[in-house]
């Protein structure tokens, strides 16, 4: 068992195993070496290489007032999904993961849809890889989308808005920012001077994470020549991307003895077409996110974890901290950063749950956290069948108030046909 795969509350032993790395049997090109790059390969001065965005030949990645821009990419439009084929069984599981372990695979998700209607070549859908967390005392937020675009709301900061873990499904994004008018039907930004986070982990599992990135680095220039911003955070699949690209299968240390990057993020359910198409740039832009933000008194991070608390006693210093890391460019390091943003739930627990986000309250400031990283139909215990009807699944409309009103859970489950959530923030009562 890799370390770090026990989840808990504050103060209390672990109760329930989370897998860190993904419970499926590895595809076939997971044979083949990823290749790294040198730390030097990406200093935090170096000026940034030219991205080859997923737009025609002829565009081109342009450096706007700080971020990467690249033209409008429209949404593949939803096509026909083939079944998905027999996996072989490639060997032993990894650590400690049971050999009866069946594969997961996506179907019929229309997240699945892609250009000429076949997947890209080395995808592998992927589903669920956590526990089921059997709690009644969760709140189900419906927030009713804005189908127009909005308009600028004066010369003080617009609206606040929120996105959850998007994993590389970007129909799916698009759909939902056009949802609540942030984008205009070409992809571009349609929202004046208003503010929209990310919440971290952009890759893996879906079918487009690169696209994804070159997405947000483009609205990320747009909105800010409107008035407005897009940012976004880092969360433990950013970590684990540039693990897997800066150090390949360099072993590391762990709890139950070596593990490497590039193991780890195939079973998490990395992309070889992702990681085909990364280029200088997006590690460049994934390694300078913050990890922690305080916006109109919501506290922003990525996972349900007290782990940030390790990196510092102010937000400054916990981003500071995380950088340093990146950049001194130590395996073992990022691999313990890694490993301690991959915890969750700690929020969960009926007593120590409301404790645990007070203590981050009390550190960092805010009145309520705001957070990614663990899909919402587990924290709710109400999961349907893998390959059921649509009626069994269970339904995602918002996102979802527990530890006594004090954390707000944004994972919607769109890997696992949930709903990719973008909502504006404060929640209505």
């Amino acid at each position: 068992m890799v370390e770090g795969s026990m989840t808990q509350g504050a103060g209390q032993e672990p109760v329930v195993r989370t897998a860190t790395l993904r419970d499926f049997r590895v595809p076939p090109y997971a044979q083949v070496p990823v290749q790294g790059t040198s730390p030097e390969a990406f200093p935090a001065d170096a000026p940034a290489a030219p991205a080859a965005p997923p737009a025609p030949a002829d565009a081109t990645l342009h450096l706007v007032g700080g971020a990467f821009a690249a033209p409008p990419v429209p949404a593949a439009p939803p096509a026909p999904v083939a079944p998905p084929a027999p996996v072989a069984d490639q060997g032993e599981p990894y650590g400690d993961m049971s050999a009866s372990s069946i594969v997961a695979v996506a179907t019929g998700h229309p997240g699945n849809a892609y250009p000429e209607g076949e997947p890209p070549e080395g995808y592998t859908p992927t589903e669920r890889d956590l526990p089921v967390i059997n709690r009644g005392d969760t709140v189900q937020v419906h927030v009713a989308p804005v189908p127009q675009p909005l308009a600028a709301t004066g010369d003080g900061p617009g609206p606040l808005f929120v996105v959850g873990d998007v994993h590389g499904y970007l129909d799916e994004l698009l759909e939902a920012l056009r949802a609540q008018g942030l984008i205009d039907e070409n992809g571009g930004w349609a929202a004046g001077n208003a503010r929209l986070w990310f919440l971290g982990d952009f890759t893996d599992r879906g079918p487009d994470g690169i696209g994804v990135i070159d997405l947000v680095m483009r609205l990320s220039a747009e909105a800010a020549a409107a008035g407005g911003y897009c940012k976004a955070l880092m969360g433990n699949h950013e970590l684990l991307l540039i693990g897997a690209k800066r150090f390949g299968d360099t072993p590391v240390s762990s709890g139950a003895g070596t593990a490497t990057f590039q193991a780890a993020w195939l079973l998490n359910g990395g992309q070889k077409h992702d990681m085909d198409r990364l280029q200088d740039v997006h590690l460049q832009w994934m390694s300078r996110l913050d990890a922690v933000v305080e916006e109109d008194d919501h506290l922003l991070l990525h996972s349900d974890t007290t782990a940030y608390l390790e990196y510092g006693g102010t937000i400054e210093d916990v981003n500071d901290t995380v950088h340093e890391i990146l950049n001194r460019g130590d395996a073992d390091e990022v691999w313990d950063l890694f490993r301690k943003f991959t915890k969750r739930f700690a929020f969960r627990d009926e007593a120590a749950g409301p404790l645990a986000v007070q203590e981050l309250l009390g550190t960092y400031g805010g009145r309520r956290i705001v957070h990614g990283h663990s899909p919402i139909p587990y924290l709710l215990g109400q999961v349907g069948t893998e390959d059921g009807e649509e009626g069994e699944r269970t339904p995602v409309e918002g996102p979802h108030v527990y530890a006594d009103g004090l954390a707000i859970a944004m994972d919607g489950g769109v890997t696992m046909a949930g709903k990719l959530l973008v909502v504006q923030l404060p929640l209505p009562a």
